[in-house]
């Protein structure tokens, strides 16, 4: 295994599980996809398929499929070493926008934190069972 994919798959893990909810906020997405908020606003330029809703006072909100392109869009710039221009073009080539991977991390990252959940659970009424 080389350097580079050490970083590239400790990079992946590290991303925070998406939470259920219709829209966020840029500053939790910005936490979900370790991107700061002027990056995003950033990409939004340059990547025509990433368009939040817009409310009152111009605030962004993003819905889960936003977030997930965005771990796209972060993922073909940050590990897999596209420019700008050959992330657009990689995402205008794939018929749908979010590759399987990164709805497939997403899941399984979600799965993870849920099966925590249950073992803390299961943790917590044995120990107090004994």
């Amino acid at each position: 295994m080389t350097k580079n994919s050490k970083r590239k798959s400790k990079a992946e893990t590290e991303l925070p599980v998406i939470p259920d909810k219709r829209y966020f906020t840029i500053s939790e997405v910005s936490f979900l996809c370790a991107v700061k908020a002027y990056v995003l606003r950033y990409w939004e330029q340059e990547f025509s398929q990433l368009k939040p809703v817009k409310r009152r006072g111009n605030r962004r909100y993003y819905q889960q499929q936003d977030v997930l392109l965005v771990r796209q869009i972060r993922k073909l710039l940050y590990d897999d070493g596209f420019t700008i221009e050959g992330a657009r073009a990689q995402l205008s080539a794939a018929p749908e926008t979010v590759s399987n991977s990164v709805k497939v991390d997403a899941m399984v990252k979600k799965v993870i934190a849920e099966l925590e959940g249950v073992l803390q659970s299961l943790q917590t009424q044995l120990s107090t069972n004994h």
